[in-house]
């Protein structure tokens, strides 16, 4: 999990800084996970900071994971077909790419009236574990992310404000409860250039809502190891999802 500090609207700095985290990565990583617009900060100029999918960005996660036989995953701002998404991309091992379209826009920043919505849920199978992305406003909304799809781990990148970091804590564990998964939320630190703070504390959790990791407000790297057969032991003996209640999104 890498907490940066992003570089305000500065592609190059922020792959730069990537890179030296990722050039510390320990043998053993399977998923590296970066923050919301990692290369970019969260920004609404997408007419400069947007990228094709065969961009130069994604290229640059190709080759990182291959060199470490490692999946990537982040949120990028992607252009297609004259519109732009804030876009959750997973990137496998041997070059192939999935994406999530994030569903829920921040209307207090404005993110509703440059991007466009996506309406399209996703399971993401990488090495037995069934993924489900989401970013950072998707995570205000239990219904959206309730666990009908049967995912084992939910993972949110995000650009959260440090005033509303309990907030942020507080939901990360209550996903993980109500939704009987590993959730693993990846935030930045530092000032951006809509003058708003950010302190990071992201963390991973266990189903039952404990916390994995020691919480930090600095740019840092976490590794965090989650256990399949534990989490489905868990769900076998305390089988809390056969009675949730269905319900029936209908996007606006």
């Amino acid at each position: 999990m890498l907490q940066m500090d992003l570089a305000w609207e500065d592609k190059a700095s922020n792959l730069t800084k990537a890179e030296s985290f990722f050039d510390q990565l320990p043998a053993d990583t399977d998923l590296w996970i970066l923050p919301e617009m990692f290369s970019s900060g969260f920004t609404n100029s997408v007419k400069t900071m947007g990228e094709e999918m065969d961009g130069s960005t994604i290229q640059q996660l190709k080759t990182w994971a291959a060199q470490k036989d490692i999946a990537i995953c982040c949120s990028l701002i992607i252009r297609e077909n004259n519109q732009y998404y804030n876009r959750f991309v997973f990137v496998y091992p041997n070059g192939n790419v999935v994406h999530y379209d994030k569903a829920h826009l921040f209307p207090f920043g404005e993110e509703d009236q440059n991007y466009v919505s996506g309406s399209e849920k996703i399971l993401i199978n990488y090495k037995g574990w069934q993924i489900f992305p989401q970013v950072c406003y998707d995570l205000r909304f239990p219904v959206w992310s309730r666990n009908t799809m049967n995912y084992d781990v939910c993972i949110y990148v995000a650009s959260w404000p440090a005033p509303r970091d309990h907030v942020w804590r507080t939901l990360l564990m209550a996903r993980a409860i109500e939704n009987m998964c590993y959730t693993i939320g990846v935030n930045r630190v530092g000032h951006d250039g809509n003058n708003i703070d950010y302190n990071g504390q992201s963390l991973a959790c266990d189903a039952k809502g404990q916390i994995l990791n020691d919480l930090s407000d600095k740019e840092c790297q976490i590794s965090v190891s989650i256990d399949l057969k534990k989490l489905h032991n868990f769900r076998r003996t305390f089988p809390v999802l056969n009675d949730q209640d269905t319900f029936e999104i209908i996007k606006k």
